[in-house]
């Protein structure tokens, strides 16, 4: 698989859907499992809106090489830091499609950051 679809992937289809929540706010309560009237609800919003960063981020990385180390730290810092936050946290119920999606994206960005870091 080509490393621009690898990003597409790690941008669209991994990072996407949390980033919607921010302009589709009954999304946090669906991905999250937390109310609007809870007090962490705009703290997960403005989540949603950081993950606008990592969207642009993949997307840009896909088409432009100069970008890629940076794209995938971040995308990795966002990925492994939240599966390692699952972990400390006994797996909550409520965050296991989240997990998984975030695991399945892992070897996708184990090859983007190869290639990243492996061209000059």
């Amino acid at each position: 698989m080509g490393e621009r679809i690898c990003w597409l992937i790690l941008g669209l289809v991994v990072h996407l859907p949390p980033f919607a929540a921010f302009f589709i706010p009954s999304l946090i309560t669906r991905l999250y499992g937390v109310s609007a009237d809870d007090v962490n609800f705009a703290l997960l919003q403005h989540r949603a809106a950081l993950f606008g960063m990592i969207v642009i981020a993949c997307t840009w990385a896909a088409f432009d090489a100069d970008v890629r180390k940076l794209a995938f730290v971040v995308t990795a810092l966002s990925m492994i830091s939240f599966l390692a936050i699952y972990g400390i946290y006994n797996q909550p119920t409520s965050l296991r499609t989240i997990a998984i999606t975030d695991a399945v994206g892992l070897p996708f960005l184990a090859y983007v950051g190869w290639k990243a870091f492996a061209t000059k």
